[in-house]
């Protein structure tokens, strides 16, 4: 994963083999990108790298992040159960989210016709960042699979970094480990998720 911002607009996030190349999201919606960009850094937040992602931060809280897809382009709001949405224009994140916290661009002209908007939502954000406010505990009946409990029991970091989750998340690999068939597809699926979780993701997160 790239650790440079400008390398993120330039070459991409180097999470997958289209990594510089014309076939990078982050080509395909260059222009979009770069207007979101600028009007991130116009509502005063710090511009960080996360996960191979530009990522806007208010204080020690993260914001929002940017991301680049096949099909569209998005700004992704952390806390997302705080925000409100006059505009109607954010959306789940997937059909396992609890919060609509999305703005999903299909446009690179999208972002331009949106700025106030986005500004408007971006300072609310921003305002319960340095307010401190968090979202209450969503109440989640979490089912953990057996091959996800022994993963956790037989690897101290992995215990860890899952327990630090959001609740939505640890759910996120629950449902990701059950809709496996077998107890080895199970395990080998959990295997796999392994990065994930210490990177502080849920399972359908890029």
């Amino acid at each position: 994963m790239i650790t440079t911002i400008e390398d993120y607009f330039s070459i991409g996030c180097g999470r997958c083999a289209r990594f510089d190349t014309p076939a990078c999201s982050t080509r395909i919606w260059a222009d979009g990108l770069r207007d979101l960009r600028a009007i991130c850094r116009a509502a005063g937040l710090v511009e960080t790298v996360k996960w191979g992602h530009p990522c806007y931060v208010q204080g020690a809280r993260n914001v929002a992040i940017i991301g680049a897809f096949r099909a569209d382009f998005r700004l992704t709001f952390f806390n997302a159960a705080l925000m409100t949405d006059p505009a109607g224009v954010l959306e789940k994140q997937g059909p396992n989210s609890r919060h609509p916290g999305v703005i999903r661009f299909s446009r690179n002209g999208q972002v331009a016709e949106l700025e106030p908007v986005i500004l408007s939502y971006l300072a609310k954000a921003a305002g319960y960042a340095k307010a401190g406010l968090k979202p209450p505990e969503d109440a989640i009946d979490i089912a953990f699979p057996v091959e996800l409990t022994k993963a956790l029991d037989a690897d101290p970091d992995l215990a860890d970094a899952f327990w630090g989750l959001t609740k939505g998340r640890q759910k996120s690999y629950g449902i990701h480990l059950a809709t496996a068939k077998t107890s080895a597809t199970r395990t080998a699926r959990m295997a796999k998720c392994r990065d994930k979780i210490l990177a502080g993701k849920g399972a359908f997160e890029r």
